[in-house]
């Protein structure tokens, strides 16, 4: 009986949670895309995932570029080389950086040195996600409008010994001066955890002293 009552555990493979959080980055990239208004909310269609509607594009570019991040930041968190993924939103007509959505990774060592796996269930790791998302969905209501046509990059933090592929090149962190933040929930794998913050710029502060 006592078995019945006991939250059931699901096997967590580097594999596999490789594969999960390398999903949740597409899911949310999108996300953000559609929330934030970068690109056209007509170019997006509704699907179930995570137990929530979430929307895709449909934009081939866009979609070619987020197929070729997945399959990169797998490989790189198969690896345990990945520490951070930031999504940032720039102004098409000057590059000034107005948002950064930061993903930082935690690796469990262990699991990449000796292969051994973990135990958590799949729908406390859904239930997590699902927060996120439905963070980001809100999150007109706590950043600023962006008023003006945006364009978006993606930037990999990976560990010094890891070969850039050569469809990647070196960048500047795009930082934003004196950004405002807010923290967003986090999940965990057992294998990997990951910490979302966005930071953003406010004109509001600008005037001051």
């Amino acid at each position: 009986m006592a078995s019945k009552t006991a939250a059931a555990k699901d096997i967590i493979t580097l594999h596999g949670s490789a594969a999960i959080v390398s999903e949740f980055f597409c899911y949310a990239a999108n996300s953000i895309l559609y929330n934030r208004a970068v690109y056209p909310e007509e170019s997006f269609v509704k699907v179930k995932k995570y137990g929530l509607p979430m929307l895709l594009t449909q934009d081939e570019s866009v979609k070619s570029f987020l197929s070729n991040l997945s399959s990169q930041i797998s490989e790189w968190l198969e690896a345990g080389k990945l520490q951070r993924v930031v999504l940032v939103i720039m102004s098409k007509a000057t590059g000034e950086v107005l948002e950064r959505w930061n993903f930082r990774i935690e690796t469990d060592s262990e699991v990449v040195e000796k292969g051994v796996s973990r135990e958590k269930s799949d729908k406390e790791i859904m239930r997590e996600i699902q927060a996120i998302m439905r963070q980001v969905a809100s999150s007109i209501t706590y950043l600023p409008c962006l008023d003006e046509p945006c364009v978006f990059d993606v930037l990999a933090y990976t560990d010094t010994d890891v070969a850039v592929p050569f469809t990647w090149v070196e960048s500047d962190p795009k930082l934003i001066a004196n950004p405002q933040m807010v923290k967003l929930h986090a999940f965990d794998t057992k294998i990997h955890k990951v910490d979302t913050l966005v930071s953003y710029k406010n004109d509001e502060w600008d005037e001051e002293e």
